[in-house]
């Protein structure tokens, strides 16, 4: 028998390190040849390692949300045959390059490496001793509150008695020794009050769950707050009368016309009219398709218009990119989000299609609300928001009449984009869907 090292593979061009996101094994487990045994993720596409050989799990690189770089060991495994490293004659989880110590050395601030990961990972015990021993020992004042966090003191017996009561231990004060909590403590606290919420069905929760933010969530927590941090943003809100829009979109989708590469044509959505209107109005003010280097002070103008189109994913928020949407028409441009909507939601968007984009659509349909304010998806310098549509009634000079109306809510770079130079672009997007006949006019 041997054993079996596997590195963190080169998962992308000019990638130099992943975040581990999810781990597919664990150890002990005996794996085949093709097994996933864990997923990374880079540049928000994520990416599965699957095992070269069959064999055991013997030891575990890293923790989830760990950022380990490319070539790093993240798995051993106990293999037939001898491997391609000496065999340690262990199938305890050990580092790749040395035997680990009997006891845990203190970690130091800088001592990070995966072996002591692993190695505190299965002695959750020794840290756990040390803790119970330190809040029996604290000296307390008696019938005290325990400090906030602190665990209580009590016997097996009177914890089981607070369960069936539905008693949280934190909120009793004990009177015993170190604040130790008896049968009497129980009996007083529930002589308080807990007698009205048992009755009312009501109870306090003050449980706290820690979740570590990893992934794509903190992917998106750092973009977010880089583009809040380094970009002033206004926002410019400014209702659309879709009414024409609608009529002329169920007039098209009615239609039984082959599309360009065979099959039916797609059903449109409004995004695909928006797109186009948003190509012409850049034509006219082709600044606002750029990317703002703001370390070099360079604005890269485009000509090439990249359209992202924010999508909501069960993994988190993704912006899928329809790319060159000057050279695409109105059923071009509604396949192609269609197509990269459900790549995105399924999870197999590649980076390419989640990169690139020069100017971002973000919408969140009939839950789209009456106004927004978007965050720019750096380093572009404007986001287009679209809001709900909805019948309202609408002054036309002699009487209230029912239109369907909708805003667009849209933030721009002010540092590049003058407040004056974003109302003319709104501007010339709402004629366009005012008057949706000009979208097809050249």
């Amino acid at each position: 028998m041997g054993e079996h090292i596997i590195k963190l593979p080169d998962v992308g061009e000019g990638v130099a390190e992943a975040e581990l996101v999810e781990w597919h094994v664990k150890i002990g487990d005996i794996v085949r040849e093709d097994t996933v045994l864990a997923a990374v993720m880079t540049d928000k596409a994520t990416v599965e390692i699957p095992s070269p050989v069959d064999g055991e799990i013997l030891w575990l690189g890293a923790e989830i949300g760990d950022t380990v770089a490319i070539g790093s060991p993240i798995v051993r495994l106990k293999v037939a045959g001898e491997g391609n490293v000496p065999a340690q004659g262990s199938a305890k989880p050990q580092a790749p390059t040395a035997e680990p110590p009997a006891k845990p050395p203190t970690p130091k601030p800088d001592a990070a490496a995966p072996a002591a990961k692993a190695l505190e990972t299965s002695a959750p015990e020794a840290k756990a001793a040390p803790a119970a021993s330190t809040n029996a020992s604290r000296p307390s004042v008696s019938g005290a509150p325990r400090p906030e966090g602190e665990k209580p003191l009590a016997s097996p017996a009177v914890r089981l008695r607070a369960k069936e009561a539905g008693i949280d231990l934190r909120q009793v004060t004990g009177s015993g020794p170190a604040g130790r909590i008896g049968h009497e403590d129980i009996e007083a606290f529930l002589a308080r009050g807990p007698q009205v919420a048992k009755a009312s069905g009501l109870t306090r929760n003050d449980t706290v769950e820690d979740i570590k933010v990893v992934g794509l969530r903190r992917k998106i927590a750092e973009k977010m707050t880089l583009s809040k941090s380094r970009i002033p943003h206004i926002t410019y809100v400014e209702e659309i009368d879709v009414t024409a829009l609608e009529e002329l979109r169920a007039a098209l989708n009615k239609e039984k016309r082959p599309a360009k590469s065979g099959g039916e044509r797609p059903k449109l959505t409004l995004l695909p009219f928006l797109m186009r209107a948003m190509v012409k109005a850049i034509s006219d003010q082709p600044q606002l398709n750029s990317l703002f280097d703001d370390e070099a002070g360079i604005v890269h103008q485009h000509g090439g218009i990249h359209i992202g189109i924010a999508a909501q994913t069960p993994a988190g928020l993704v912006v899928p990119v329809v790319k060159h949407a000057e050279a695409r028409d109105l059923w071009d441009c509604g396949a192609e989000v269609i197509r990269l909507a459900e790549a995105a939601k399924s999870g197999t968007a590649t980076r390419d299609e989640l990169t690139g984009s020069t100017i971002t659509i973000t919408s969140l349909g009939a839950m789209g609300g009456i106004a927004t304010t978007p965050v720019i998806n750096h380093p572009e310098v404007a986001i287009i928001g679209v809001n709900k549509m909805m019948v309202r009634p609408v002054w036309d000079g002699t009487q209230f009449v029912p239109r369907k109306m909708m805003n667009l809510s849209s933030s721009f770079d002010h540092r590049v984009i003058d407040g004056w130079d974003a109302a003319v672009f709104i501007q010339r997007i709402k004629a366009l869907l005012e008057t949706p006949a000009l979208i097809f006019v050249d």
